[in-house]
């Protein structure tokens, strides 16, 4: 275990001191061992670091609890275990108040401290590898990776500024493929919170039997496979934010486990009996109708709650009007650079098209549709015909939306986005040629151009229209 940092022993009984080094010395751990307080407290100050720090709470000179006391102070993410051998419910629950990660009475057998240094040394692993994943991916959170300037993007972003210096729970709740990943990483990257670890799962990408184990952690042998103590993500966390995303996936029994956390501030990891302190901001996001699977009894009422103190609602792409554009020109830029190309802009007939399309998957959809696009062309902008035709997308889309009808709407509300999609469907479907369009909804071009007008539908490339309405032929 050479990569982890030593682990600092402060005892003033020699035998104690030597025992304890012998003991982590035997599991592969490097101990440094002083005699009183104020040693120790001179080694941290002068920058050396530790894995954790054993203390008696009995010391000649200052005590292990004014020790741990001036620890917490300066050194607060320093895990601490306090020894005693006057162990009593009231001096335990005082040393957890004060910081201590744990408490060990005299006499302790050697597992419980080996279960304690081990549970340290999976922590800062996972933060070191944490830390190393985030180097290594370039990843970078902030409003600036919010791109759009819609009135919808700037309400969003001026709330995303307001309430990330808060420590409050936040819920995300949007179609998939609106950006809410890049929305909580910019709530930590904007908050108190950022030089601590930033850690998200995918609820839904992990089996429901692991899920609990993978959100709070297991010790070894409590469960076939638990061939060794895991920390969970939760206290991974710690100090830092959490972003669990597709919330609503989960089985009430984590709904549970979940809630404590929130409430509490604690957790107990599988097959341990000693609660868990923890400090950690909770992000969640899913794309499920929350307050229907509330009422349908598949997430608690009070777990809902608790999670929608502050509610973010990013729009669908296809609300945010010009930000297709914007986004469409970001996207571009993206990959010339990483493919190598100098592709300068976007045709007007391409721009068109993506203006009329839906966008049923958002910001993900239209950035495979740019990627492609870049990889097919071959002129200096980006053309029409290399900007997917979208029919799969319809015939799914038209499957799905004729059995919604949105709530809180009027009917002229529905009437209007009833038509609207008819219309942009078919001209998807006739690949927006007009006057096939018109013919299949029986009405004349004159009838389906004032339509589109009023419901602010955009048409295709203008010239290829008119070229195949006087030819009678496709170009």
């Amino acid at each position: 275990m050479s990569s982890l940092p030593p682990v600092l022993v402060v005892d003033d009984e020699k035998n104690m001191r030597i025992s304890l080094t012998t003991m982590l010395g035997d599991e592969g751990y490097t101990v440094k061992a002083v005699e009183r307080a104020e040693d120790g407290l001179h080694l941290l100050q002068k920058g050396e670091k530790f894995l954790m720090v054993i203390t008696d709470a009995c010391l000649g000179g200052m005590s292990g609890y004014d020790f741990l006391a001036r620890v917490r102070q300066q050194w607060h993410d320093l895990p601490i275990l306090l020894i005693t051998a006057y162990a009593t419910p009231k001096l335990a629950a005082e040393a957890i108040k004060a910081g201590a990660m744990d408490y060990l009475a005299k006499p302790f057998a050697p597992e419980e401290l080996l279960h304690a240094v081990g549970r340290c040394a999976e922590r800062y692993r996972l933060i070191i590898e944490n830390a190393k994943l985030r180097q290594r991916a370039g990843e970078s959170y902030g409003l600036e990776q919010i791109i759009g300037d819609s009135s919808r993007m700037r309400e969003l972003k001026e709330l995303i500024q307001t309430i990330a210096q808060s420590h409050a729970t936040v819920l995300i709740l949007g179609e998939s493929g609106t950006g809410k990943e890049l929305i909580a990483g910019a709530l930590h990257a904007l908050s108190s919170r950022k030089n601590a670890n930033y850690v998200r799962i995918n609820c839904a990408a992990i089996p429901e039997t692991l899920l609990e184990s993978e959100l709070f952690g297991h010790e070894k042998g409590s469960f076939t496979g638990a061939s060794k103590t895991k920390l969970g993500r939760v206290e991974e966390a710690d100090k830092g934010t959490i972003f669990l995303d597709e919330i609503g996936d989960i089985r009430p029994e984590t709904q549970v486990r979940l809630l404590r956390v929130i409430q509490e501030r604690e957790f107990t990891p599988i097959g341990d009996t000693v609660p868990t302190k923890v400090d950690v901001r909770i992000v969640a996001a899913t794309n499920v109708y929350l307050k229907e699977a509330v009422r349908n009894g598949t997430f608690r009422e009070d777990l809902f709650h608790r999670l929608n103190v502050v509610q973010l609602c990013p729009p669908a792409l296809r609300e945010r009007g010009s930000d297709i554009l914007v986004l469409s020109e970001h996207f571009l830029h993206v990959f010339n650079s990483a493919m190598g190309k100098q592709i300068r802009g976007i045709s007007p007939g391409a721009r068109q098209k993506l203006l009329s399309h839906h966008w049923p998957g958002n910001v993900r959809e239209l950035r495979n549709a740019m990627e492609r696009a870049v990889i097919l062309e071959t002129s200096q902008e980006i053309q029409s015909k290399n900007i997917p035709d979208f029919h799969v997308e319809t015939r799914l889309r038209m499957k799905t939306d004729s059995h919604i009808v949105t709530g809180g709407q009027s009917i002229d509300e529905i009437m209007a986005q009833f038509e609207r999609d008819l219309i942009t469907n078919t001209l998807e479907q006739h690949r927006y040629n007009l006057t096939k369009t018109a013919e299949h909804l029986k009405i004349s071009r004159h009838a389906l151009r004032y339509r589109m007008q009023r419901l602010g539908i955009h048409a295709g490339d203008e010239s290829e229209e008119e070229m195949t309405h006087a030819t009678g032929k496709e170009v």
